[in-house]
């Protein structure tokens, strides 16, 4: 299971503690933000992609949404999410509980600006009922990023 991957990584920080798993579906950010009773714009929601050839994950803000020319203009094409059977495959997580821990080998995950106006987000753990409270400075360290990216639409306007 994904959430158990997600623990062990979160254990080489003595961090595991912090993951939440709910009795209810997180799988959604509006069910993510029911669950953990905040607002829907702090579920940090995981999006994946195919760039020819090259597997991302972009985290955003729940309230954000991928704007077309923004990621043509940051990755060189055209956006491409991953089809649903595609993303526990190329990811190493299932939809739902998509998330930017302990993801395959080879994935380059980008965090995006949405996200930058939070002192703490909810990003899922692995699972469709798992999440983890942290701070933009801690998303950053243990997701890994390759650097931050302005792709989304919808959440400054």
């Amino acid at each position: 299971m994904a959430i158990e991957k997600v623990k062990a990584y979160f254990k080489q920080y003595d961090m595991e503690n912090r993951i939440i798993e709910m009795d209810e579906s997180s799988a959604t950010v509006e069910l993510a933000a029911q669950a953990l009773k905040c607002e829907p714009q702090r579920i940090a929601k995981s999006l994946s992609f195919n760039a020819e050839g090259t597997v991302l994950l972009i985290v955003a803000a729940g309230d954000a949404k991928i704007d077309n020319r923004k990621y043509k203009e940051e990755f060189g094409t055209k956006a491409k999410m991953l089809g649903a059977s595609e993303v526990e495959t190329l990811i190493g997580h299932a939809v739902g509980g998509v998330c930017p821990f302990a993801v395959n080998e080879g994935v380059h995950v980008y965090l995006d600006e949405s996200l930058k106006r939070f002192v703490t987000i909810f990003p899922a753990c692995g699972s469709g009922n798992s999440a983890i409270e942290l701070t933009i400075p801690e998303l950053e360290e243990f997701s890994k990023c390759l650097k931050w990216v302005d792709v989304c639409k919808g959440w400054n306007e």
